[in-house]
């Protein structure tokens, strides 16, 4: 088996790599939080965008090609 300094140093070592795995998961735990707020505020805004969208029936979205030219 290791020596008992060898054990111990490699124990620390462990200790200080999980240690900064802890903070690097609170870290990335801390960005999606932030990015689901994100995307639920975006949610809200295409759902309000979408409500002041005319009716498809009445002059919504057209073709670039709908409209003819002045010539025609």
């Amino acid at each position: 088996m290791y020596p008992t300094h060898a054990a111990d140093h490699r124990l620390t070592e462990l200790e200080i790599k999980a240690s900064f795995n802890e903070d690097l998961l609170d870290q990335l735990n801390q960005v999606i939080i932030r990015q689901q707020r994100q995307l639920d505020a975006l949610a809200r805004e295409v759902e309000r965008l979408r409500q002041q969208m005319p009716e498809a029936g009445s002059g919504g979205f057209r073709q670039a090609g709908d409209d003819l030219p002045p010539h025609y």
